[in-house]
């Protein structure tokens, strides 16, 4: 979930995402390094995953690199999502030869590249604009690149159209922190004597610390975290007065978002974009009716535009992966314009962007085709959801770890806040 800043009104999501292609990856092919193929000349490619069967974008991915390069299989190393970076970092530690790693965040990316655990891939990438391949900065590591971004996600709201109908509202063109939590408790009702919540925050520390320090500007490196409190305020409110799930029963139960929003338990739910390709294959299913549509995210009190915050996602070539080769072949493939294509398809949407591609993103079925929800995808400014450097890994550690002591109770706002900067800089710039 990481994306780069950027300023100044952005009036189409194809200039969102980068505009016009201007990214050009090479096209020589890599040497065979450490590629073992089979005697018939075919290479099994193993690629880590989390939740495959949830998360579209894989398989439309590798069934389209597939058809591309049809000596190369893919096989996949499904992982359960929240276990995704405890389990990569554990293989990674032990020497595993898993060839391609998906890097679900920048915060992982910095941990696996300092520590020298990928393949450098620099020789991929040819920039006559880097910043036209949106997110690609932030796998800048002292001029060198250890992965490339296939996606690029930003956060904004989901709302379920049913009940906001059933309460005799409309979803505001642009709510305030304030107008969203009073929303929310106003929301919360009985459905076929089951609750459900105005909304729903999921238990990442980004719901509450990367939203306050992209509308405020603050900095999750520096050791002040005094910007977070009406953030924490506004969660831990909503939580006390039952307009949202608690967080202790969400951690316990590791309640699903999905689930939450597409189960009608929740009318709204703050989360990244990469959540519309999984909504629009589960109504294409039959899993769910739930009838959605978009808003851009809650903003604070006297804003003058939309904030928000995002992540690009990438792949990275394991530094030890037994065919080197063919996993270049797939970073390239995905990080360009047959990825694109692919992941576009299932709404999911690319970091390399071109009209076409926009175009058939927004003519997928189930695509909401109001005008709040393309508005939705028209912010302002996307700020990078954590800061990359050689101290993001610990100081994302404390935070987590504070955050979850406030949001039990253990610790008050103020107490959490204080520990969050007292440990920081102790800890991790001192």
């Amino acid at each position: 979930m990481i994306a780069s800043t950027r300023a100044g009104r952005v009036r189409r999501f194809a200039r969102f995402a980068g505009a016009a292609v201007a990214l050009t990856l090479a096209l020589t092919a890599c040497g065979r390094g450490s590629d073992e193929p089979a005697s018939d000349g075919a290479v099994t490619l193993t690629v880590a995953v989390w939740n495959l069967a949830k998360t579209p974008e894989f398989t439309a991915l590798f069934d389209a690199f597939q058809r591309a390069n049809p000596g190369i299989t893919i096989k996949p190393v499904d992982i359960l999502a929240d276990d995704y970076p405890d389990k990569v970092t554990t293989m990674l530690a032990g020497g595993d030869r898993t060839d391609v790693i998906t890097m679900k965040n920048v915060t992982d990316y910095s941990r696996y590249s300092n520590r020298g655990q990928l393949l450098d891939i620099t020789d991929l990438v040819t920039p006559t604009d880097t910043s036209k391949l949106a997110g690609l900065p932030a796998f800048n590591v002292s001029d060198k690149y250890y992965a490339l971004p296939y996606r690029q996600d930003f956060w904004l709201l989901y709302y379920n159209k049913k009940y906001f109908e059933k309460a005799g509202v409309a979803m505001p063109e642009q709510l305030t922190w304030d107008e969203y939590a009073k929303l929310a408790r106003s929301l919360v009702h009985d459905e076929g004597g089951k609750k459900v919540y105005g909304t729903y925050h999921h238990t990442w520390r980004s719901v509450v610390q990367a939203i306050a320090a992209a509308q405020t500007g603050g900095d999750q490196l520096g050791g002040d975290y005094s910007f977070f409190k009406d953030q924490y305020e506004m969660a831990l409110g909503l939580q006390k007065d039952g307009a949202t799930l608690d967080f202790g029963t969400a951690t316990s139960q590791k309640s699903d978002y999905r689930t939450m929003f597409e189960s009608g338990a929740t009318a709204m739910l703050p989360m990244g974009t990469w959540y519309i390709s999984g909504i629009l294959e589960q109504k294409q299913k039959g899993a769910t009716d739930v009838d959605w549509a978009l808003a851009p995210m809650p903003q604070r009190p006297g804003a003058t535009g939309v904030t928000t915050f995002g992540s690009p996602t990438a792949f990275a070539v394991n530094k030890r992966a037994v065919h080197a080769d063919a996993a270049k072949k797939f970073v390239r493939f995905a990080a360009g314009q047959g990825g694109a294509e692919a992941i576009s398809k299932v709404g999911v949407v690319p970091a390399l962007q071109s009209p076409e591609i926009t175009k058939a993103y927004f003519s997928l079925k189930g695509m909401p085709a109001d005008e709040l929800s393309q508005k939705a995808f028209q912010p302002d400014k996307v700020v990078l959801e954590m800061p990359v450097s050689e101290h993001t890994s610990d100081v994302d550690t404390i935070l987590n770890e504070e955050h979850e002591l406030i949001m039990v109770g253990d610790k008050s706002i103020d107490e959490g806040i204080r520990s969050m900067g007292d440990r920081v800089k102790s800890e991790v710039l001192n």
